[in-house]
């Protein structure tokens, strides 16, 4: 088996070598270790440092892209190279290295498909009280969203198996780990928790410049997602929020009108209405939106099979190939991908 680490990186020149030093070249259980860094779009250099700190592979994509976007490019990558199990971790070494063979073990055993580290946020101390109560509660949102059980959502260090990988669609321009987890529950995979320990942060994040700038994007990822997978719930509950409304204030009125008295409660009538109206139609919304979720479904199993296909006629690419494969999909392809000699 190989497993490959996929490392995407942006101006990390700094923090990167650390990084990349820290990770094991061998571990039980594979053949082969590997390292890749996505280079996105950095100014910095950092794409010749993660060469000279040993990186094996490092793709370059044109332009700044976001997180979603050199995860989804360095997913391409690791599969073109032939990975089995594919490692993300980050570049300013936040994840402690030590923790990858506990991370892919559950993989290895044949318990999981994906395996989130969960890095006891609850008890970071670098976290301030307000940051540690809103990532319990996004985890929560987001668990129930995905029908898992997920103490630490936001969290980029995971271990995924190849099947997993080619089954995994990033859409988000935001963060992938949102919308990962609900497309894993909507596929009801094996997803798995361990927990990890985290190294003294380095910087601040660059994901989140404060506090409104990633709850707010983080929540449209969420509800985005939740609508995409499970619409009929969305929907339902939306629509059945307004029916109980309507028929409440219709029943009011009719209290009223019972005891003779209907006559100054003529606009609680055209309300209830205008509730009942828009519930009833919010459910034919759901019902129109749960069968475009289908065909999206159907989109998605020929997506797999078509990169399936393509992988399995075209064989475990050589590493020079891998640049005009590693980004395809993307806004636009590596422009170099090269593996140390």
């Amino acid at each position: 088996m190989k497993l490959l680490i996929q490392i995407p990186a942006y101006n990390e020149a700094e923090c990167l070598a650390e990084a990349i030093l820290a990770l094991p070249r061998s571990l039980p259980g594979f053949q082969a270790v590997e390292i890749l860094v996505v280079d996105d779009g950095s100014t910095d250099g950092t794409a010749e440092i993660a060469r000279t700190a040993g990186a094996d592979h490092v793709v370059r994509l044109p332009r700044h892209s976001g997180l979603a976007g050199a995860f989804r490019s360095g997913l391409e990558a690791c599969l073109n190279l032939g990975a089995d199990v594919i490692v993300n971790t980050d570049a300013d070494n936040q994840y402690d290295a030590a923790d990858i063979p506990r991370l892919v073990q559950p993989i290895l055993d044949g318990r999981a498909d994906l395996v989130v580290g969960d890095r006891q946020t609850g008890r970071m101390q670098r976290f301030s009280p307000l940051k540690r109560w809103l990532q319990q509660m996004g985890s929560r949102a987001v668990s129930a969203a995905a029908e898992l059980s997920i103490p630490d959502a936001a969290s980029g260090f995971r271990a995924l198996t190849r099947e997993s990988a080619l089954r995994t669609l990033v859409l988000s321009e935001y963060s992938y780990t949102v919308e990962t987890l609900i497309q894993a529950g909507a596929r009801r995979a094996a997803v798995v928790t361990v927990p990890v320990h985290t190294n003294p942060a380095r910087r601040p994040s660059r994901l989140a410049h404060s506090l409104g700038g990633y709850l707010v994007p983080s929540i449209a990822t969420l509800l985005r997602a939740f609508t995409h997978y499970r619409p009929l719930k969305v929907f339902f509950w939306a629509g059945g929020l307004m029916l109980l409304s309507g028929l409440a204030l219709a029943g009011r009125y009719l209290h009223f009108y019972l005891a003779g008295q209907g006559q100054g409660h003529v606009q609680s009538v055209i309300l209830a209405a205008v509730l009942l109206i828009v519930g009833f139609q919010t459910w034919l919304i759901g019902l129109v939106a749960d069968l475009i979720s289908y065909n999206r479904r159907i989109l998605e199993e020929v997506l797999y099979r078509l990169k399936k296909q393509e992988m399995d006629g075209r064989g475990r690419l050589k590493t020079s190939e891998v640049h005009n494969a590693g980004s395809q999909g993307d806004e636009g392809s590596a422009q170099e991908c090269s593996r140390k000699s």
